[in-house]
């Protein structure tokens, strides 16, 4: 008889975690990794989504997870008190009284090589795909790179930049970025007919990244949101502006990291919160 099969922990899903988006690509100010939890743990059940919400926390008590893996991370600030007081306590006791671990990967996993910059420059089918602000650091996950990462740059890095087909007008780009996430909605600045010859890509709140995205000569920028004041810098410098709202630019991924996650431990049973959804609606 061979050796009983080890029980997968929630240190064992971490790891495996840590090695699709290493931490250490994570920008100074946010708060990845275990973030709520018992290591040792065992998980059999383990829920993606967003953002934790009320909701997301019902389900996850009610269908007995022990693991929440979240992008936007929970808690986000360093807390003095949790308490019953805020909705971020209200959450968190929840969660540890149901013994349900979070982790949460978050701008590691908008850069790394198959995060979802990536995933999204890879589903729009660019070309020459390299980091739109490359990143240095210590990490090596060149191992995990996605297979149709163009060139050593496209492992680390904020955003994505690549060559869409030629004769891609904005309008056409904006179409196929909306099917792509099955986004409810799509808002577009510039001419309709503009042609895009390179694209800039940052999911969810990419209005910021405007300015590197027109120092690399990009001539359109694909993103979740950006403020009104980023809109009319678009349109001044004629890079155009693509959004598909925070919600339908990021939720795709979390979907897909738990089929990935069901496909590598079979014995996991791995689901998208269905609770999880955009706050945001459309008339």
């Amino acid at each position: 008889m061979g050796a009983p099969e080890r029980p997968l922990t929630v240190d064992a899903l971490a790891q495996f975690l840590a090695q699709l988006a290493p931490l250490a690509l994570a920008e100074s100010w946010d708060n990845v990794g275990l973030l709520v939890g018992d290591r040792s743990r065992r998980v059999q059940r383990a829920m993606t989504c967003l953002t934790i919400t009320p909701p997301v926390v019902a389900e996850a008590v009610r269908r007995q997870a022990e693991l929440v893996i979240v992008h936007h991370p929970l808690p986000f600030q360093p807390l003095k008190r949790i308490t019953a007081d805020s909705t971020t306590g209200r959450m968190l006791l929840e969660l540890i009284a149901a013994g349900v671990a979070v982790y949460s990967a978050h701008t590691a996993m908008d850069s790394a090589a198959g995060g979802i910059n990536q995933q999204w420059a890879e589903a729009l089918q660019l070309e020459s795909i390299t980091p739109l602000q490359p990143l240095e650091t210590n990490a090596s996950p060149k191992a995990n790179a996605s297979p149709k990462a163009n060139g050593p740059d496209a492992v680390l890095g904020a955003g994505r930049v690549g060559i869409p087909a030629a004769g891609e007008t904005l309008q056409n780009l904006a179409r196929r970025a909306q099917q792509a996430v099955a986004a409810a909605s799509v808002r577009v600045v510039g001419d309709a007919e503009q042609r895009v010859r390179k694209v800039a890509i940052a999911c969810g709140s990419g209005g910021s990244f405007l300015g590197a995205a027109a120092r690399r000569g990009c001539d359109g920028l694909v993103t979740g949101e950006a403020n009104f004041h980023a809109c009319l810098e678009a349109r001044a410098t004629g890079v155009g502006l693509i959004l598909l709202g925070h919600f339908a630019s990021e939720r795709f991924a979390m979907e897909r990291l738990a089929e990935q996650l069901a496909e590598q431990f079979p014995e996991l049973d791995a689901w998208a919160s269905e609770a999880d959804r955009d706050p945001l609606w459309t008339l």
